[in-house]
């Protein structure tokens, strides 16, 4: 069974928690997690895509991400 909180899988919010050290973690929490990547994910291809435009691209590239995060901070 795949446990989806909006559009990302319960697994790899369940490795990063785990990654970070974390014993036991709430199902709240790991929804909240979710959805604060979901954001920020967004947020990033939102500002990445703005700079494929402006370079008259349609390809969003590694460097547009890359960008877009350091815009974001």
């Amino acid at each position: 069974m795949v446990v989806k909180y909006g559009w990302i899988t319960i697994a790899p919010i369940k490795i990063i928690i785990k990654n970070a050290g974390a014993k036991r973690v709430s199902e709240d929490a790991e929804e909240a997690l979710a959805k604060v990547l979901e954001q920020f994910g967004e947020d990033i291809f939102l500002q990445a895509v703005k700079l494929a435009k402006h370079a008259k691209r349609v390809t969003v590239n590694e460097l547009d991400i890359e960008l877009s995060i350091k815009a974001l901070e």
